[in-house]
């Protein structure tokens, strides 16, 4: 029985159709590259931003073209859009033919001539049945992942004057303005990030649970790997260590009048 195809199948049919086209993963998403240069970045929902789509090096002008013509399809991407860089949303109707067209051009931008001069017709592919994975699109649609989720907001918002917010599109939880708290997935793992100080780093991460995290872990950040298990008690305890760390006089006072 035929695999049915999915958005992210559809993707790698057109992306690497191309000559001497190759898939490397980079900042946790896949990117397309022809002679060591990227025409295409293939992008699930990053930060939280709700898009599952392309980003396409593109010709002069055409983004602005685009975007301003058909928002419901286009949008000018993070980070590479001041270069001028096209978000191609995937799931919102755009024609499988047309998405093909689009990555050829993102493709002619940066292959050598020798590459793009023998292309012949743009591929047509059989566009895809199904979207992705609800769960790959948001881990923490997950019933463990959510249930996790449940446990540490209940904790933290019990604390005095907390709130929940988004972090790179992530959930987080702020005492005051201040982050103490933060959960997401790194390599298919969901992490428990909080702030912990250097001697609480060098003592837990002898648990390999426990790791120093690349960004944020020279100001003393710690993540706790809860992917297996998670031990609510162990959890609030190093919750709370952070919640102290950034949290005002007058809420410390608060948290040492419930305790």
């Amino acid at each position: 029985m035929a695999r049915e195809k999915d958005v992210s199948m559809a993707v790698r049919e057109v992306c690497l159709w191309f000559p001497e086209s190759e898939e490397v993963m980079a900042h946790g998403s896949p990117d397309f590259r022809v002679n060591g240069k990227t025409f295409a970045t293939y992008v699930i929902n990053h930060h939280g931003d709700g898009h599952l789509a392309l980003w396409l090096r593109s010709p002069p002008g055409a983004q602005a073209l685009y975007t301003e013509a058909e928002p419901e399809h286009f949008y000018v991407p993070p980070y590479v859009g001041p270069k001028g860089w096209l978000g191609v949303d995937l799931d919102k109707g755009l024609s499988w033919l047309r998405i093909a067209d689009l990555v050829r051009e993102a493709y002619a931008e940066v292959a050598p001539k020798s590459l793009t001069a023998d292309l012949g017709p743009t591929i047509e592919i059989e566009p895809p049945t199904k979207t992705i994975d609800p769960e790959v699109f948001d881990p923490f649609a997950a019933p463990a992942a959510a249930a996790k989720l449940d446990e540490i907001r209940s904790y933290c918002l019990s604390l005095p004057e907390t709130t929940e917010d988004k972090q790179f599109g992530n959930p987080c939880f702020r005492a005051g303005k201040k982050n103490f708290c933060t959960l997401y997935f790194r390599q298919g793992r969901q992490k428990l990030s909080v702030w912990a100080g250097k001697e609480a780093q060098a003592t837990l991460t002898f648990d390999e649970r426990y790791e120093i995290p690349m960004y944020t872990g020279h100001n003393g950040w710690l993540d706790l790997d809860i992917q297996d298990d998670l031990n609510l008690e162990e959890a609030e305890n190093i919750i709370e260590d952070s919640y102290r760390h950034f949290a005002l006089k007058r809420m410390l006072k608060a948290l040492d009048g419930l305790l």
